[in-house]
């Protein structure tokens, strides 16, 4: 008989959230008072539907008309960004209760429907010729205020649709959010059977982790059969995400799978592809060699793959308890002066953070912005790991920078995912720094190998998640791609970044299904390694220079999405354009594989 689910003792003191600073409840009446209110503010905005375009010749109204009509604009999306980040919220805790994930669904349509009509705006904004925009601009200083939000906006431009068209988009939104609901509900109702444990996917995939073997094989094993029951499931899912976006591509002119979140993102994608191949060749000095290294120390002649997150030490690692990885992440931000610890503080002292893990509740982390006129909540699940601590510090990260960027409001404070992961990749490496500093001399190598397999996740993983997805969009433009041939990709792409050193034991071609990011965000995955090899550079940066860099770095965060990525890096010295700029993160990740190897 399966063992209930019992909590771990590090996980009893994880606090939940509370989301009535948004909503008390489902019923609460100002979910209906706050869709009507938007709907208020949507009809003004569509009353200035055709002014644009017809003052385009007076730059002094066409400013004055710009500042209203985004102004309209941001208001409407903080009433509906609250409202749609209280549904998410509170369904992700609860994937398993048909109601909330009901209450989603209904409350997405809805705000969908008030919204669509906008659609007008950026059509309109798009219409207008460069000069007579400029012009508007220089004559107007509450418009010009919107000039980054603007410049998102006319990137676009090339791919826009007739206004019929972008709105049947629109509203078909929340249709095709089903599938991402599908996946979600699916895993969450995933059960695996380790031994005489039934645990969840956030459990047994944090049982990859456990010092003993047994349990480990356990764990990899039990998931392999119940991914591949579902795997049918979620092949259907992923095969039908990709064509719907390969759909809408086409209409919009996008010649490759990933043009539009380059778009997004503003990058140019021979940049991230050649950061990509960087990090491939790099993978014989990086994860190669590491696994290699590991399999030497563990006294085997290669690894399996439920071991390539196993600690190094037999002994049991160090538990940490909420209380204590609190302290570790509050001390790691102080590191950085300033309000960082203090705003790091307010997500401890007032419940925004969720991090008991219990049935029904997604596995994963993150931190959800909601909008710039409130504040963001953070989610774990925390099983008092040392990657707890750091997965802690790194959603954190985000909280901050979150919060720093409110300043900008909802347009401007929108973060592209060039940079997104800056703060939460930096304050992770701020936090093991700690923890490497603070260990007895014991720990220090099982330390050392946990963090160099934090970079190994970030960087390598993640560009082979990102070859795969890849390989994958491209061969569903020929057709449905089968189950099994997604299995081969897979262990192509990860057998490439792994090594030889690394066993894919059979079962593991199921492994892709869990990856949410495949089916959420397609195309989100090399975000985390641009990231990490762009905090790289900052905190040799920040070696250098301790003092000067704090007030760079916090300018940096709080400018939210008001300068590229380029912009961005350029007080610090650094021009990410520059290929060179891509190595510093490998060498400084074998740098660690160096330290190792000594050890």
């Amino acid at each position: 008989m399966n063992a209930p689910f019992k909590s771990p003792a590090p996980n009893a003191d994880a606090p939940l959230w509370d989301l009535s600073d948004l909503y008390v409840s489902r019923e609460d009446a100002r979910v209906a008072i706050d869709l009507a209110a938007a709907r208020t503010v949507v009809d003004e905005l569509n009353g200035l539907q055709g002014k644009l375009a017809a003052a385009s010749g007076d730059a002094a109204v066409l400013g004055g008309l710009l500042d209203r009509a985004i102004g309209l604009f941001e208001r409407a999306s903080d009433i509906l960004g609250g409202l749609g980040a209280y549904a998410f919220l509170a369904a992700s805790t609860a994937r398993d209760d048909a109601a909330a994930q009901g209450f989603e669904a209904d409350l997405r349509e809805k705000i969908t429907a008030i919204a669509t009509p906008t659609v007008w705006l950026t059509l309109e904004i798009n219409g207008i010729a460069d000069a007579a925009l400029e012009a508007a601009l220089a004559a107007d200083a509450g418009a010009a205020r919107w000039r980054p939000w603007l410049r998102r906006v006319r990137a676009m431009k090339p791919h826009e649709l007739s206004p019929e068209l972008e709105r049947f988009i629109a509203e078909r939104g929340p249709i095709t959010a089903q599938w991402p609901r599908l996946f979600d509900e699916t895993l969450a109702a995933l059960r695996v059977e380790a031994g005489n444990d039934d645990l969840t996917l956030a459990e047994a995939l944090n049982r990859l982790s456990d010092p003993k073997a047994t349990r480990r094989q356990a764990a990899a094993e039990g998931l392999n059969l119940a991914l591949a029951e579902r795997v049918p499931t979620l092949a259907l899912v992923l095969n039908t995400v990709a064509a719907d976006k390969a759909m809408e591509d086409r209409w919009r002119g996008f010649r490759r799978p990933a043009d539009s979140r380059h778009l997004g993102n503003e990058v140019d994608g021979e940049a991230v592809e050649a950061m990509a191949q960087a990090v491939a060749d790099a993978y014989p000095r990086l994860s190669h060699r590491y696994y290699a290294l590991k399999a030497r120390a563990m006294g085997k002649t290669t690894l399996d793959q439920w071991d390539r997150n196993a600690p190094i030490e037999t002994t049991a690692p160090r538990a940490f308890d909420w209380k204590t990885g609190r302290q570790i992440v509050l001390d790691s931000f102080s590191d950085l002066g300033g309000d960082f610890a203090e705003r790091a503080g307010w997500f401890f002292d007032r419940p925004w953070i969720d991090a008991r893990a219990r049935p029904g509740k997604q596995s994963g982390a993150y931190a959800h912005p909601v909008t710039a006129n409130r504040h963001p909540y953070v989610f774990l699940n925390w099983m008092g790991e040392r990657r707890d601590v750091l997965t802690l510090a790194h959603e954190l990260g985000h909280g901050v920078h979150q919060t720093l960027a409110a300043g900008q409001g909802t347009l401007l404070g929108d973060t592209p995912l060039t940079l997104a992961e800056t703060a939460s990749i930096f304050a992770e490496g701020l936090t093991f720094d700690r923890l490497l500093a603070t260990a007895p001399a014991a720990e220090q190598r099982g330390l050392l190998a946990g963090r160099i397999e934090d970079g190994l996740n970030t960087v390598v993983r993640q560009i082979a998640f990102h070859r795969f997805e890849t390989r994958f969009h491209d061969e569903r433009q020929s057709g449905e791609v089968s189950a099994d041939r997604i299995g081969e990709i897979w262990l192509e792409e990860m057998g490439a970044s792994l090594g030889p050193a690394v066993t894919l034991n059979p079962g593991y071609e199921h492994w892709w299904s869990y990856v949410s990011h495949f089916v959420h965000s397609p195309f989100y995955v090399y975000a985390y390694a641009f990231g990490d090899l762009l905090v790289a550079a900052l905190m040799e940066t920040r070696r250098a220079d301790p003092e000067g860099f704090i007030p760079l770095y916090r300018d940096l965060l709080a400018a939210g999405g008001t300068r590229t990525y380029v912009e961005a890096l350029a007080p610090f010295g650094l021009n990410p354009r520059d290929p060179t700029f891509w190595t510093i993160g490998c060498r400084r990740l074998e740098r660690l594989v160096d330290q190792f190897e000594a050890l």
